[in-house]
């Protein structure tokens, strides 16, 4: 974003009178998302290495809008917050998940650290993202459950999934036949684990149905009654509602 030659644009250099070198103006409007903002450069150049201070570095293109204020195409909402850690340093109080999201985008590092070290993020980002990790194929696993869900989804209300999970060697030694016989019945199945962290069974049916339910499906789970009573706890059915 060029600071000195947008055409029309409000512009951070001015001539002096009569004539002499151009200097920055110390003052920027800025246009983001649709949310109006007045600053200084060295507010959004004070973390040299972010993308932040590159992007109203003197050598970046400009971009901006029908009043000459510069113009960044990302949420303006949560820009505030940014702004106001850069200028004293105060981390967010509220809206901490969002806030997050664009101190990533704008590689705001010391504040990307200290909203990490927050519940909020600690939880999601550290906790759970570091056991799903652990969890061989979970986010493709994910992908084949909203397939199966949609293809059955055709002129009908409800359409389920069965899903076996399996936290050890042994629950997947247990599972096997049972496995065995729902493929030779052309029964699809996804399968969860085995893993190597703590959480349990439980706690991986509630990160697959927060994680379906933030892709904006309705779905409930609930333990599969059609199976034999010995593998019955690793079997679930995951219900999609369409309408």
């Amino acid at each position: 974003m060029s600071l000195t030659s947008a055409p029309g644009a409000r512009r951070l250099s001015r001539a002096a009178p009569h004539a002499g070198p151009r200097t920055e103006s110390p003052v920027v409007e800025l246009n983001v998302g649709g949310e109006f903002y007045t600053t200084t450069l060295a507010t959004l150049r004070k973390l040299p290495c972010s993308k932040l201070a590159e992007m109203f570095s003197s050598s970046a293109k400009a971009c901006t809008d029908a009043e000459g204020r510069f113009f960044v195409d990302r949420c303006g909402t949560y820009f505030g917050p940014i702004l106001e850690y850069l200028r004293s340093g105060q981390p967010p109080m509220q809206h901490i998940p969002e806030v997050y999201r664009e101190a990533q985008y704008y590689e705001i590092k010391p504040l990307i650290k200290l909203l990490e070290d927050m519940p909020q993020i600690f939880g999601e980002q550290v906790a759970r993202k570091q056991f799903l990790l652990r969890v061989p194929g979970y986010s493709e696993n994910l992908e084949l459950m909203v397939r199966l869900a949609r293809a059955e989804a055709v002129a009908a209300r409800y359409s389920e999934v069965l899903v076996c999970v399996v936290r050890n060697e042994k629950d997947d030694a247990n599972c096997a036949d049972t496995l065995r016989l729902l493929e030779a019945n052309k029964r699809s199945v996804v399968k969860f684990g085995p893993w190597k962290a703590s959480p349990t069974i439980d706690d991986l049916l509630d990160c697959v149905k927060m994680d379906i339910q933030a892709q904006g499906y309705q779905v409930h789970c609930s333990p599969n009654s059609t199976l034999p009573a010995k593998v019955s706890g690793y079997f679930h059915t995951f219900c999609f509602s369409w309408w």
